[in-house]
């Protein structure tokens, strides 16, 4: 893909939608790290859904810590791993405490030396939380790069680094929330919605979807099965 198609993919996806957000919600720099921490190997919904109850209460590590790991565990058992998930974030309540004050750091380094934090969690951390034009890679952001051609590769900081090497600067404040929504709900994995896709034109992806083929997926998915 060239520099051309590149700067035209991302001014076709900011104009869909000027101002993208994650779709986890949270109401500081803290519920956004504990979401994110959540969110691995899960789905935003079903993150969304565990922590509308606990947020309002444990909006501090230090409310996390009087909340206890095993009411935490029980708050979040519908997520997966949540055993694990929940011992983490208790390890990271008390290291937050002890070293930073209570405060989320604004520091990659620091980030990452917290327990469950790996760098796609700092990146959307300092990214939604601090303004940082980082752009962290998850299985969205991962196929889309590589199904288009847009930043082939075959690891995630692979296509983190390429990313950061050719998306336009005026759009890597919001690139990756253009690309997980755009991976999310149009070139998603099993069936990519290539008829209406806004990049279509620019995406190298051979196997595009027609719409006979889409409009025949819909109509079978519609068909309930016969006994």
């Amino acid at each position: 893909m060239t520099k051309k198609d590149i700067a035209e993919l991302f001014r076709r996806l900011a104009a869909a939608c000027p101002e993208p957000e994650t779709e986890l919600r949270y109401a500081n720099p803290f519920t956004l790290l504990v979401a994110v921490v959540l969110s691995a190997q899960a789905t935003d919904i079903g993150v969304n859904k565990a922590t509308a109850a606990l947020f309002p209460i444990t909006d501090t590590p230090q409310k996390m810590l009087a909340l206890g790991e095993d009411r935490l565990r029980e708050a979040i058992k519908t997520i997966g791993l949540y055993r694990t998930k929940a011992r983490n974030v208790i390890k990271l309540c008390t290291i937050l405490v002890e070293q930073y004050g209570g405060e989320v750091p604004r520091d990659r380094e620091a980030l990452e030396s917290l327990p469950g934090v790996g760098r796609k969690t700092a990146n959307v951390v300092l990214n939604v939380a601090f303004g940082e034009p980082t752009i962290a890679v998850d299985t969205h952001i991962f196929r889309v790069g590589n199904r288009t051609g847009l930043t082939p590769g075959k690891t995630p900081l692979e296509v983190e680094r390429k990313l950061e090497k050719r998306v336009p600067a005026e759009y890597k404040q919001h690139a990756h929330h253009w690309l997980i929504l755009h991976g999310r709900y149009v070139c998603k994995a099993r069936k990519p919605e290539c008829p209406t896709c806004p990049i279509v034109d620019l995406c190298g992806y051979r196997a595009k979807t027609t719409v006979t083929e889409l409009v025949a997926e819909r109509a079978s998915a519609a068909v309930p099965p016969t006994d």
